[in-house]
């Protein structure tokens, strides 16, 4: 899930939360808006196939960066084919189904007040929508009280969002590899990226070499976030210090978790085979599978146990903080595997909560689920299909659940069992078991704002069946935000430590 929220404090935004989910902030009845969108020759000379978007809010100084998570701002989209420059594009409610909307259909939006912006989603590799780098946008529309009558609301997008730029300082180094697998996969150059924070020592020090700490982003996380202008402060045992890693995991469908898939391809493989020798032969690390260790929060947490388990003897262990479902029969309190799963709905036929602020519902499945689907790809939703399922016929993911419904595939779900970690566990325990001896931590807050506590909790009894080692905590009143504390990030790196001194000298 988020990666820590986007790093944003969760409960800046618990207050607002608690506001009905579909509160659109305007009591004003809705009109018929219509708005005409166009893009100029000098912002793209060619015709366009995709996705395009008009963003509303109140709050939000550019619209382009919603919707949001918690109480989203509403939006709306059309699909087009061979869009010319130039050519009005019409929003309004005349469209009928070709016009997306959430939450409500454009007619039952009321928009007096708010802000408005286009976006033109003109890199189709590129996750994020607004902000993503390549895709078009407008200036920012004011809207009036009511539309006049017959007029359109002008929306021409004539600016690009731009590349952000890596900027390496003496303490951040950027590193990219073209991955042969990766591109070979997808028929075209892809590029793994990290970012490499080096430690106090590095540059007195050029014979030292050191351990190091991989870490992987929750969703929405990338390497960018790991630019620093000083050395990490360590207080390690003996002086130890890392080598800090931060991987980026973003791709086109989301978050690729490093994992082999049908649809992301193989970013595990190309992680150990190629980034990993490449990192180690540039940056001084220990090329030793007992100084190299794993962590990451949410999906990054799902991310870095998956990473253990599949190549249990390239790494020394993994700290995993609030992971993503790694039991199936708990997917975020769903059983996948049940008769008659459903994502939408509880057994008893209420709407199935998604995420919680202090014991309270804040997001539902099925409302979190239209408003992905009005995005289209590169959401956490979505990214869980991109992983976990087989290609379609029609080169996309292969659903496990029906939009309309939310009813489960059981056929789909039996596809996911190959990326169920407790399940991969217990069936190859005789192999993994020895190869993962005290390398198991795993620690999630007993209310996790995205239920994900109880997945872990079965977890935790099968590792325990097994007789493994493995370290599993749940922790008492602590939620997806704040699990995570300085205080468990220090004991994270004291005990990563004295797995390093077990086996490696340090002068």
């Amino acid at each position: 899930m988020k990666d820590r929220v986007s790093r944003r404090s969760f409960h800046m935004l618990a207050a607002a939360a608690i506001l009905p989910f579909l509160l659109q902030g305007n009591a004003l009845p809705a009109a018929d808006w219509r708005f005409e969108v166009r893009y100029p020759k000098e912002t793209r000379a060619e015709p366009y196939t995709g996705r395009v978007y008009v963003f509303f809010s109140r709050n939000r100084e550019e619209p382009r960066t919603g919707p949001g998570w918690i109480q989203p701002d509403p939006f709306i989209a059309r699909d087009v084919r061979d869009w010319q420059p130039g050519e009005p594009l019409v929003f309004d409610a005349a469209r009928g189904n070709e016009l997306l909307a959430f939450p409500v259909p454009l007619a039952e939006m009321s928009l007096a007040g708010h802000r408005a912006q286009a976006v033109v989603r003109f890199d189709a590799d590129e996750r994020t929508v607004g902000t993503g780098p390549g895709n078009g946008f407008s200036a920012v529309r004011t809207l009036p009280v009511a539309p006049q009558a017959g007029a359109a609301i002008a929306l021409t997008v004539d600016r690009i969002v731009p590349e952000p730029e890596f900027r390496e300082t003496r303490w951040t180094k950027r590193l990219e590899v073209e991955s042969k697998l990766l591109s070979d996969f997808h028929g075209r150059p892809v590029k793994l990226r990290a970012a490499i924070a080096l430690p106090a020592s590095y540059h007195d020090r050029p014979k030292r070499r050191y351990p190091t700490i991989f870490e992987i982003p929750g969703f929405g996380g990338t390497h960018f976030s790991a630019i620093r202008n000083e050395p990490v402060a360590e207080r390690n045992a003996r002086g130890v210090e890392f080598l800090r890693v931060t991987l980026d995991p973003s791709c086109p469908l989301g978050h690729h978790v490093f994992a082999d898939s049908a649809n992301n391809g193989p970013f595990g493989r190309a992680l150990v085979e190629e980034l990993l020798p490449a990192f180690e032969a540039r940056f001084r690390g220990i090329a030793e599978p007992t100084a190299r260790f794993l962590t990451g929060h949410s999906s990054g947490g799902w991310s870095s146990l998956w990473v253990q388990i599949t190549h249990p003897e390239t790494f020394g262990g993994v700290w995993s903080t609030a992971p993503d479902p790694v039991d199936f029969r708990d997917f975020q309190r769903i059983d996948l595997y049940a008769d008659r799963a459903n994502m939408h709905f509880e057994p008893n036929g209420e709407p199935r909560p998604l995420a919680r602020v202090r014991g309270r519902v804040v997001i539902r499945y099925r409302d979190f689920d239209r408003m992905e689907h009005v995005l289209g790809h590169g959401g956490q939703l979505h990214s869980f299909e991109a992983v976990f399922s087989p290609r379609g016929a029609d080169g996309r993911p292969v659903r496990l659940w029906s939009r309309e419904t939310g009813a489960v595939d059981p056929a789909v779900a039996e596809m996911w069992k190959k990326y169920d970690i407790r399940l991969v566990l217990e069936e190859n325990w005789p192999t993994l078991g020895p190869q993962l001896a005290g390398k198991l931590h795993v620690i999630t807050g007993g209310e996790d704002t995205f239920y994900l506590e109880g997945a872990v909790r079965q977890l935790k009894k099968s590792l325990a069946d097994l007789g493994s080692d493995a370290v599993v905590e749940i922790v008492p009143g602590k939620d997806h935000s704040n699990v995570l504390s300085p205080e468990l990030v220090e004991r994270i790196r004291a005990e990563m430590t004295a797995a390093f001194l077990k086996r490696h000298e340090w002068e």
